[in-house]
């Protein structure tokens, strides 16, 4: 227990103390104005309160990945706890609040452009493809996932196939309305929902005194059953991605960039929803090791339930919360991932209009760039749902780390203090570099090889960064 309160401690002060630092660092001047207010169209560029902008925020990055994510954490034990802290706010919320800084700074572009300005054309055409790719990604898993839960209860009256279609009936409403009109007035709701049902589990954890595992020296050891084939690095980091830094993020963030109307603010609304995630994930994490009575009997039914976390998070919340819990679970476990699909498909739709340069004023050019978008994300649904789950999972992480070296570019390029992105950018490029080498899904080589390979493609990248940012620029200058 004390480990638990003193990790939604930890988070707490990372907003108030760290939060500041990255704030100054990149320097947010409320005088200068925002593209909210400078672009506004009424569709995307739409000026907002920042405490509904923080709900839709909060509620865009965290689908199920602060829930399912930190229960299949939770299986490695407190050594879960560590990164969720630590990756929320080193690395997650620096991640967050310079993909909305930046968009801001560069007339709420979205994230392939603006990773195009600092890492090139080259990584720009890249990221285009590869984002869009991630959305339509998000889009299908966030799809399957909720139509699965909903025909479970309905499998009596309506088949599978019916709720994938009310669900992307829905999302082609929220990808093709003014953002105000159906996402700004039903989100800040469900994110109101989703952290009230966090704060009763985790009062209802203190409150019935159970015994949540502490992070000790004893304690920080891989726990999970399978702990050869599941190795803390880079398992863990792949598999608890929302809870402490996600690409996924990076894609939102634009999106209610569009909608800020003073750059101070911005601080509250992206570095802060970050740290609120992290919260949400330390509880479910918590609940998890304890309501089963330990991280082993945790490991034993989630072995059971064929690592169903919807069935985990269906148990958890009926017994601590009682009826509400059950009316929590369906608003937290099946609105809160469509909540985040659909914004994926809006997203998708305005990196491929950039990219196009098509204006999304008139709503046949948004239909003109959503519906085949929505026939790639229908095909995906067709495709068993732990493939594509397994794959958005690293190319998730895959784009958190792109991002990362390209904010490290931009605060070298503007002599600022670049090691706050630099380090988690090298650690992350170990991690998913190590991930798609070892993993059943990726290269399966064996972990003798495939650590050091990680480890020196990650220094590889460094040494480029220094190259390209640091010893070309000098050798310019003298020329010039």
């Amino acid at each position: 227990m004390i480990t638990f309160i003193l990790s939604i401690l930890a988070l707490i002060l990372g907003y108030f103390f760290y939060s500041r630092f990255v704030e100054k660092i990149f320097d947010a001047d409320p005088k200068r104005t925002t593209p909210a207010i400078r672009l506004e169209d009424g569709v995307d560029f739409v000026p907002m309160g920042w405490g509904k902008i923080f709900l839709i925020q909060f509620l865009n990055i965290a689908g199920l990945g602060p829930i399912f994510g930190a229960i299949a954490g939770a299986m490695w034990g407190p050594v879960a706890f560590l990164w969720i802290v630590l990756g929320a706010i080193f690395a997650g919320a620096v991640h967050d609040y310079f993909s909305g800084m930046l968009s801001i700074k560069h007339d709420g572009l979205s994230i392939p452009e603006i990773v195009g300005k600092y890492l090139g054309t080259g990584v720009k055409q890249f990221m285009r493809g590869f984002t869009v790719i991630l959305m339509i990604l998000v889009g299908a898993v966030f799809i399957m996932g909720p139509a699965r839960i909903l025909y479970g209860f309905t499998s009596s009256i309506v088949g599978y196939t019916f709720w994938i279609w009310i669900i992307f009936a829905y999302y082609l409403m929220a990808t093709l309305l003014p953002i105000d009109k159906l996402i700004g007035r039903i989100y800040p709701v469900f994110g109101i929902a989703l952290l009230f049902m966090a704060v009763g589990i985790s009062i209802s954890l203190i409150a019935n005194q159970y015994s949540i595992p502490e992070l000790t020296p004893r304690n920080l050891v891989n726990m999970n059953q399978e702990a050869d084939k599941f190795p803390v690095f880079p398992m863990l980091f792949i598999t608890i991605a929302c809870g402490a830094i996600s690409g996924f993020h990076s894609t939102q963030a634009p999106l209610m960039a569009r909608c800020l109307k003073n750059e101070k603010l911005g601080r509250r609304v992206f570095y802060g929803a970050m740290i609120t995630e992290g919260v949400v994930a330390l509880i479910w994490a918590a609940a998890a090791m304890s309501f089963f009575g330990g991280v082993g009997a945790l490991n034993d039914v989630m072995r059971e339930q064929n690592g169903n976390a919807a069935w985990a998070v269906n148990e958890i919340s009926n017994s601590l919360l009682g009826k509400i819990g059950g009316l929590l679970v369906i608003l937290g476990v099946v609105a809160a991932p469509i909540t985040s699909g659909d914004t994926a498909f809006r997203g998708a739709r305005l990196i491929v209009a950039d990219f196009l340069k098509i204006k999304q004023v008139k709503i046949q050019n948004r239909l003109a760039v959503s519906i085949p978008l929505f026939i790639l994300g229908y095909l995906l649904t067709q495709i068993d749902f732990s493939i594509v789950w397994r794959y958005f999972a690293w190319s998730n992480q895959t784009l958190a780390t792109i991002v990362l070296w390209a904010v490290s570019v931009y605060l070298i390029r503007e002599n600022k203090f670049y090691w706050i992105a630099l380090i988690p950018a090298v650690f992350m490029t170990a991690v998913t570099s190590t991930y798609v080498l070892i993993a059943p899904e990726g290269f399966q080589i064996p972990k003798e090889f495939g650590y050091p390979i990680g480890i020196i493609l990650a220094v590889a990248a460094l040494l480029l960064f220094y190259y390209v940012t640091i010893i070309k620029q000098k050798a310019l200058h003298r020329i010039i």
